[in-house]
């Protein structure tokens, strides 16, 4: 038997190389539906030496990524473990793109917003 908590399903806003649908693939062994959104109130930026970009509050910042639809908490589980100690699952505000709807949204936070290796404007392209 599930419990109610197994059975619930998250929205998670990411921003970095998860915005990859094969990234999410080999993630979650699936593809979630993925919508695009705004986050704002944050920036996101580059970390020195490292391929992945981390946001952190910032006023008049806006960080343009996707939402994971539907997450359940075993997959929710296994993106805490990837993101690991140096970010933190907070709960935001997001506006979606393809219809300007605001949701309540997990996100990965870097915890350590004064980090001297923050730098730049993280692109996905690049």
């Amino acid at each position: 038997m599930c419990s109610s908590d197994s059975l619930q399903l998250h929205n998670v806003f990411v921003y970095g190389s998860f915005q990859d649908p094969d990234v999410i693939n080999v993630m979650l062994d699936r593809t979630p539906e993925i919508v695009s959104a705004t986050l704002p109130g944050f920036q996101r930026f580059r970390l020195k030496g490292r391929l992945y970009p981390c946001i952190v509050p910032s006023e008049k910042g806006e960080v343009h990524g996707k939402v994971l639809m539907g997450v359940t908490s075993d997959e929710l589980e296994n993106l805490d473990a990837v993101e690991g100690n140096e970010y933190e699952r907070v709960t935001v505000g997001i506006v979606r793109e393809d219809n300007s709807e605001k949701m309540a949204v997990k996100t990965y936070m870097w915890i350590n917003k004064a980090d001297p290796d923050m730098f730049g404007e993280w692109n996905f392209e690049v």
